[in-house]
């Protein structure tokens, strides 16, 4: 469905109400999605193939038990935003903000734009609601998640500025500081987040843009990135795809089809201590710049050493296909380990982690070039767990003590968000820890 305008019944009837340049009040928040997600699963596609994008423009909707853009196949672009909540803002209309937001995105992953009036149909003196870089666009499979950051609870002066601290989970940690971390810090931390991922980097775009747009007052951006080429694949339909060392990345990920892998290490629940997540997860964001130049010049013995890898086929080097189990004490014909116990596989393998996971939805990055010359790329590293502490954290820490790869990248950017479960057509996202 080509982006519009879209007013119908359904958002005529929202009451919906102008705030300073752009205001999508959250009274009647429900009446207004009500016809855009009602009994609609939140990580099912719900349109056919059109023009536009990669050509496999579904469309996800916004309302579900969970958020979409986490099991979700994972799409090829990704535009993500963190955000500083502003000074002087209330509850009240941080509550407003989450409400505006959630109305704006089911809209957009719909394929309409963010208001009825949209980017043309306001009053000629008022600037449109819209920014219209999408018209005529489908929505391309677009997601949108929101996520809470750790300050969002506490400040960082200590100070309970919404009334949240005692609702914050023992599961979002502040991230330790790791072995080589090169963090800077206006390209970490956050309030809150936001990830756009679509199949059109102008869809995923247009998305932050306009929801940028909606917090104008209430929040303003901290950091964002811009992603291409996703780094993993979520669902067993996708082919495995590269990073920008030419390695397949991302063999061993999790899949949206392996339910219990799933159920056991993405989704919280009520019993992991913080009732108002079940259903949802946590997001850990890192920023790891590559240097590609040094790396360009490593034989391909040492490029497949690093990664404990064969580069073409994507095997592991004991043995096999890329999807075969890679076998840690198997022997190289030169008597030593196949495998070398410092490579990333070796380091980040279930088997040597006490069997935890993560679900992996990174994108490669080129943020052009630096003083010296040299390409300002990498990889921007995402994953989903239920909880750091048990899983991301010390997968980490085995990688920043010991991974061959250190030489060739460096950590420069860090944050962590608790993304709540998905929300209910009459409600919106967040609803659940204010309540």
């Amino acid at each position: 469905m080509p982006r519009t305008g879209g007013a119908g019944a359904d958002d005529q009837r929202s009451g919906l109400s102008r705030r300073g340049l752009l205001g999508l009040v959250g009274t009647g928040v429900g009446a207004g999605v009500l016809g855009l997600g009602a009994g609609i699963g939140a990580d099912r596609a719900v349109s056919a193939r059109t023009a536009g994008g990669s050509g496999a423009a579904a469309s996800y909707p916004f309302f579900g038990r969970h958020q979409s853009g986490i099991v979700t196949t994972a799409q090829d672009r990704l535009h993500f935003a963190a955000f500083d909540v502003a000074d002087g803002t209330t509850r009240a209309e941080l509550i407003e903000l989450l409400q505006d937001w959630s109305y704006a995105a089911s809209r957009l992953t719909a394929g309409l734009d963010v208001s009825p009036t949209g980017a043309t149909g306001g009053p000629l003196a008022a600037p449109p609601d819209d920014t219209g870089e999408a018209l005529g666009l489908p929505a391309a499979g677009l997601t949108v998640t929101i996520g809470f950051g750790p300050s969002l609870f506490t400040g960082t002066s200590g100070v309970d500025r919404f009334g949240l601290a005692s609702r914050r989970p023992a599961a979002l940690i502040d991230l330790p500081h790791f072995p080589g971390d090169q963090l800077i810090e206006a390209a970490s931390g956050g309030d809150l987040c936001i990830q756009a991922c679509s199949d059109d980097p102008q869809v995923a775009v247009h998305a932050i843009r306009n929801l940028s747009r909606i917090a104008f007052g209430r929040a303003s951006l901290r950091w964002s990135q811009l992603g291409f080429g996703r780094t993993s694949s979520t669902t067993r339909d996708q082919t495995t795809p590269r990073n920008l060392f030419g390695f397949k990345d991302g063999t061993a990920n999790v899949k949206a089809e392996d339910t219990r892998a799933v159920d056991e290490g993405v989704w919280a629940t009520a019993d992991d201590g913080a009732p108002w997540m079940a259903g949802g997860s946590y997001l850990v964001a890192r920023k790891i710049r590559m240097t590609i130049e040094t790396w360009d010049r490593a034989s391909l013995a040492e490029q497949q050493t690093v990664f404990g890898r064969d580069k073409g086929e994507g095997a592991p080097l004991s043995g096999g296909s890329e999807f075969t189990e890679p076998d840690f004490t198997a022997a190289a014909a030169t008597g030593g380990p196949a495998i070398a116990p410092d490579s990333h596989v070796a380091l980040a393998h279930p088997q040597n982690n006490a069997g935890a996971t993560l679900l992996r939805r990174g994108y490669n990055f080129v943020d052009g070039n630096d003083e010296l010359g040299r390409l300002n790329a990498g990889l921007f590293f995402i994953c989903f767990n239920r909880d750091s502490r048990r899983q991301f954290v010390p997968i980490q820490q085995a990688l920043a003590r010991s991974d061959r790869m250190n030489e060739y990248v460096k950590h420069v950017g860090s944050a962590i968000f608790a993304v709540p479960p998905g929300a209910s057509p009459d409600g919106w996202v967040g609803d659940t820890l204010f309540a």
